[in-house]
């Protein structure tokens, strides 16, 4: 009863300007942009990435999840640090998808890298498969009812003591605040909105023990780096 009126104390105290799901849109986005996002992410997020490697403890001979690949460029940087291990990744573009297994069978021709399109509210693996979770950029895109049930999806396949790194828009800028706020009223699809003020409560809400919390920006561009603990 106690996790329910928190989940609902949550759910109410962040401005749900999302629709209940909005993947058939997102999905239709993002597979346009797939041969272009990666500008963006050389601009404005890769910093965070090496953060959330740093941050992750992904060490070589790990069973490791990219949720939400995107570009590539951070599972890249997760075969690069595991290549004896196995990595996998998701994302629920299939252009994104199919262009990050790609660069990856290229660059890292030996090392088991698998990504495929799938939609993270539903992973397709077995509970307790994973040493760590990573997920960039994803939970702004998500209703508060699909933030929660990924989570906890993530929570059932992340094994006992793994860890989840989440890399988060930050909103620690009151001018970029604003500006992020026009964009997602005028492309939620793809904008989303700013919830990092309250992913701690999230986290906590899944019984996941927060171990480290970064801020870092690159260019303008602010970004939070949380990693806890199942």
């Amino acid at each position: 009863m106690q996790n329910l009126l928190k989940q609902q104390t949550i759910a109410s105290s962040i401005e749900d300007r999302l629709p209940v799901t909005i993947a058939a849109h997102t999905r239709r986005v993002y597979d346009r942009l797939a041969s272009f996002y990666h500008f963006s992410t050389m601009f404005f997020h890769s910093k965070a990435h090496r953060c959330a490697l740093e941050q992750s403890g992904v060490c070589d001979g790990m069973r490791v999840l990219e949720v939400a690949t995107g570009s590539g460029e951070m599972f890249h940087r997760l075969v690069k640090a595991n290549p004896k291990g196995a990595t996998l990744g998701l994302d629920l573009s299939p252009n994104m998808a199919a262009r990050t297994q790609h660069r990856a069978s290229k660059r890292f021709p030996d090392a088991f890298a698998r990504c495929q399109a799938v939609d993270a509210r539903y992973l397709p693996f077995r509970d307790e498969t994973f040493d760590a979770v990573i997920s960039c950029y994803l939970l702004e895109l998500l209703s508060q009812e699909d933030i929660a049930r990924t989570l906890s999806e993530i929570r059932r396949v992340l094994r006992p003591r793994a860890t989840v790194t989440l890399v988060l828009i930050g909103q620690n800028t009151e001018v970029f605040n604003r500006l992020y706020d026009l964009a997602g009223s005028l492309v939620p699809a793809f904008w989303g909105r700013q919830i990092e003020e309250k992913m701690t409560d999230f986290l906590e809400e899944q019984n996941l023990r927060i171990l480290n919390d970064c801020v870092v920006r690159q260019t303008f561009y602010p970004s939070r780096v949380l990693t806890a603990r199942k």
